[in-house]
């Protein structure tokens, strides 16, 4: 997909680093979709491809490896997945409005932007800290190149098209990553 918003295309680094400067590119383009002066429609698009090339990095290499490396639990990798879930299916409802000038356009950016800080802040605390305390620079090395190849193969791949962002949803909702609002509060 050819975005005139830079995405960015690392082929190699720490992947600790690289993760950390896409987390920087989400906050900055989350900022630019709430700026009613801005191209809201193509920093969506740019969004909706980073944050599915991003998932799909880290659920295909990141997380695996991780685990492997006793740096992270099963728990905290579908714990991920199902945070990046959530956020396709926020950044779907984004893509699926019409206009980019209206309340419900404001209030689907909000939930996105809820959806997507919770999932930066925890996964940093919960998967990059271990990581860098567990996994030595080699690997973080060999890491990072996977995940900047699988990165950018995606978004050669156009899988921000809302069509994609629709099936991704549809994978997780049949996965059981999204579990429905009113279930998740009767547990208590």
């Amino acid at each position: 997909m050819s975005t005139p918003i830079d995405l960015g295309r690392p082929v190699s680094g720490d992947v600790i680093d690289l993760i950390l400067e896409d987390h920087r590119r989400f906050e900055t383009l989350l900022r630019d979709l709430r700026d009613s002066t801005s191209d809201r429609d193509g920093v969506r698009k740019a969004l909706a491809a980073l944050h599915v090339a991003h998932a799909e990095a880290e659920e295909k290499h990141v997380y695996p490896k991780l685990q492997r490396k006793d740096a992270i639990t099963e728990h905290e990798a579908e714990h991920g997945e199902e945070e990046h879930a959530e956020g396709h299916e926020a950044m779907l409802a984004v893509l699926e409005l019409k206009g980019t000038d209206t309340q419900a356009f404001d209030d689907a950016v909000e939930e996105l932007a809820k959806v997507i800080n919770h999932h930066l802040t925890e996964e940093e605390l919960t998967i990059l800290n271990p990581a860098r305390e567990d996994v030595g620079e080699q690997v973080r090395a060999e890491l990072g190149l996977a995940f900047a190849t699988e990165r950018n193969q995606q978004l050669d791949a156009d899988c921000g098209a809302i069509d994609n962002v629709r099936r991704i949803v549809k994978a997780a909702e049949r996965e059981g990553l999204l579990d429905d609002e009113e279930d998740e509060g009767s547990d208590d």
